[in-house]
């Protein structure tokens, strides 16, 4: 596929293994590696250079923001990493005008109209919406991350859990990245059949994966310094979506304008393609899982009306 992918921080835990994600999956011809640290951007172009005679895959070199012209997708992981006992939304005053920075730059290097913005810096729900509302880039073509990591995670450890493979599993976090993610219990299926026809499932066993998902980010953090493998294979799902078009639905974290959730940006069952946000899709949410949501919302719209006081 002859498309473009530029990576804002892209010589950082996240970027790096975003690219080499993307690498693997061949859904694009070049990725360009921006970053702060331009050497290290230089020296994880080399090391992936390397192994295209093993991997094929795209031409991947560094450069600074000119080098963006022309991108398909700009994926923005770069930002200041959180603390040990920070949550992701305590990012936000921190990581607000590193942000506001790059998507000025951004916007000044790319050429294309059609280049799809992807933000994976955290707070990303927050970002996401600064991104669009407060930066201008089109609403359709502002995609975050959101809970796609999140429900990688927790259908990992479901799949753990039950012995099955979790590959097979479909299911949804919903709501913000972060403490006020909701699981939508009531959207599990194994295979297309109801979770329930899984031997030794139970409300528990859910219930477990999910404090699982909660803790993984922190967890990571503690063990590791950061997340990175998974969060690079969440990226490529969303951008080879968006490149082959294919109109697959992620709950990936996009712009909320005037709707019943408000001012906000936030995951919700969203159909993706190569203009960016195609379509939402209703998920039957249960009574109490909708109001999870909407309380999930307004934690968000909180955490944004504070940043507009500041």
């Amino acid at each position: 596929m002859n498309a473009k992918v530029s990576i804002v921080g892209g010589a950082g835990r996240v970027g790096s293994n975003a690219a080499y994600a993307l690498q693997l999956g061949r859904s694009c011809a070049e990725i360009v590696l921006v970053d702060a640290n331009q050497e290290l951007a230089q020296g994880e172009a080399l090391d992936l250079t390397h192994g295209r005679a093993a991997a094929g895959g795209p031409r991947v070199i560094a450069g600074d923001y000119p080098a963006t012209a022309s991108s398909d997708v700009v994926i923005v992981t770069a930002g200041l990493r959180r603390r040990p006992d920070e949550s992701r939304l305590q990012l936000i005053e921190r990581n607000a005008a590193l942000f506001r920075d790059i998507i000025t730059n951004v916007k000044q290097h790319t050429t294309s109209p059609d280049t799809i913005l992807l933000v994976v810096t955290n707070p990303v729900d927050v970002l996401t919406y600064l991104a669009a509302a407060g930066s201008g880039w089109p609403q359709a073509r502002t995609l975050g991350l959101g809970t796609v990591l999140d429900t990688q995670r927790f259908l990992s450890s479901l799949g753990e859990g039950l012995g099955v493979d979790p590959s097979l599993l479909q299911g949804y976090i919903l709501g913000e990245h972060g403490d006020s993610m909701v699981p939508i219990y009531s959207s599990l299926r194994y295979d297309g059949r109801p979770i329930t026809s899984v031997p030794g499932y139970s409300e528990q066993v859910a219930q477990d994966a999910f404090a699982a998902t909660r803790t993984a980010g922190a967890e990571c953090l503690r063990l590791k310094g950061g997340a990175g493998y998974a969060v690079g294979l969440a990226v490529r799902q969303v951008v080879e979506a968006v490149l082959g078009d294919t109109g697959t639905v992620l709950p990936v974290s996009t712009v909320h304008l005037g709707d019943e959730y408000g001012d906000v940006a936030f995951s919700l069952p969203t159909r993706i393609g190569r203009r960016g946000v195609l379509e939402l899709v209703k998920a039957g949410l249960a009574e109490d899982e909708h109001a999870a949501v909407r309380a999930s919302a307004k934690v968000l719209k909180d955490t944004i009306a504070s940043l507009r006081a500041g």
